[in-house]
């Protein structure tokens, strides 16, 4: 399960974010994750309230946005999110497309004290 790797180098850019900012605390996480990242929201979620005891994201509310695959099509030049995991322009059919979001996650925001 790499959510728990994925989780320990979130805590550590969020502690060393919080040390630049002088904040003693993090009471808020704000996360954006793409459906084709490979990271299980629910493991991520478990993982994250695992380790998070005894660092400055202790308590911390943790939010996941879940960015569905976002694309854009090189015949018709429409960008389109897709529902399912279906390489395909939904509006023309064409396979000439390139995926524009949701294939990572981004760390979006901070709310610190």
């Amino acid at each position: 399960m790499h959510e728990y790797s994925v989780v320990q180098a979130l805590l550590e850019q969020i502690e060393k974010i919080a040390e630049e900012n002088n904040a003693t605390k993090v009471s808020k996480i704000t996360t954006k994750i793409g459906i084709m990242s490979g990271i299980e929201a629910h493991l991520l979620e478990l993982a994250f309230n695992t380790f998070k005891e005894k660092t400055i994201c202790d308590g911390a509310e943790f939010i996941m946005n879940i960015q569905p695959i976002k694309v854009h099509c090189n015949e018709c030049e429409k960008e389109s999110e897709l529902e399912k995991i279906h390489y395909c322009c939904p509006v023309c059919g064409s396979i000439d497309i390139k995926v524009i979001d949701g294939e990572e996650m981004y760390l979006m925001n901070l709310e610190m004290e």
